[in-house]
């Protein structure tokens, strides 16, 4: 009998886990475009999901080869993240503070002083295995509602090396209670704005376009009151990183609730749309989210 291919998972990444973090990056990350330029070969499925999505970035005028020379930069950047991801608890929280400018952080500090929880919004963009770490870095307790995987050794490895520098996480499958009480006590609740794991979502337009997109962060902030801060990870020369973060988003209440969700989600929408659009070779979600559009 072979062996599951779930457990093959788990065992690559406990290889990786075990020999990335012992590579400098000066090697480390060309070995990452290098692995990139290869899984950008052998995933032909992916890479078909990569490029509907980033051709409806680059929108019509783009020619296929421009679209393709973006979604291989696209494979160069998820191969960037795996690194940083499999490193990250070798890292000193010194080193990270090193790594990470904050543009925005007096948004959060005067959410801070008045104690008051906010829900933190972003996409899978740039470096965000290692901005995912900003705030906790700051002093500010931040929760994450993570893709279950399979099976539960991966996702417990997985989840161990993104908690490392104090990030929480929890399965999104699993009861989300501590959401409300985080944000109660004035914690940080960190929500995906681009792939809706849970598939409940809407659809709505993206990019000139109807794509499936998640709402639980906006229905989370309308029942609660909490705002909406979104954050964008650029990954930048030299693999730095900037933390851009936006000023916070009070949603409105008009009685109308499937009305006001839905205005909600295209508020983020525009904001999305503006910094994909700036640096869309940092779009890294696998995952094709305007298949649905429609249904």
């Amino acid at each position: 009998m072979g062996l599951d291919q779930s457990y093959l998972s788990y065992y690559l990444y406990r290889l990786a886990g075990a020999i990335l973090p012992h590579i400098p990056p000066q090697w480390g990350y060309p070995l990452a475009t290098r692995s990139g330029d290869l899984a950008y070969y052998l995933t032909p499925g992916q890479r078909a999901h990569i490029r509907d999505n980033i051709r409806h970035v680059l929108g019509t005028k783009a020619t296929p080869a421009q679209v393709e020379q973006v979604v291989r930069r696209v494979y160069h950047y998820i191969a960037a993240n795996y690194y940083d991801l499999f490193r990250l608890p070798t890292l000193s929280h010194e080193e990270l503070n090193r790594l990470i400018t904050i543009k925005g952080w007096e948004h959060v500090e005067a959410l801070r002083q008045r104690k008051e929880g906010f829900i933190l919004t972003t996409a899978h963009f740039g470096g965000f295995e290692i901005v995912a770490q900003a705030c906790t870095l700051r002093g500010v307790s931040v929760v994450v509602p993570a893709e279950h995987l399979r099976p539960e050794r991966l996702f417990r490895y997985i989840a161990g090396l993104r908690m490392s520098k104090g990030l929480r996480l929890i399965p999104i499958d699993g009861p989300l209670l501590e959401l409300f009480r985080a944000l109660r006590r004035g914690e940080t609740v960190g929500l995906a704005a681009d792939r809706d794991v849970t598939n409940t979502g809407l659809t709505i337009d993206f990019f000139g376009a109807p794509a499936h997109l998640p709402r639980g962060h906006v229905e989370l902030a309308l029942r609660t009151g909490a705002p909406i801060v979104v954050g964008f990870g650029y990954r930048q020369p030299g693999h730095t990183f900037l933390a851009h973060l936006e000023p916070p988003l009070y949603l409105e209440r008009s009685g109308d609730h499937e009305r006001d969700v839905r205005a909600g989600v295209a508020k983020i929408v525009t904001i999305m749309e503006h910094h994909i659009a700036n640096h869309p070779e940092q779009w890294v979600l696998t995952y094709p989210i305007w298949r649905k559009a429609g249904q």
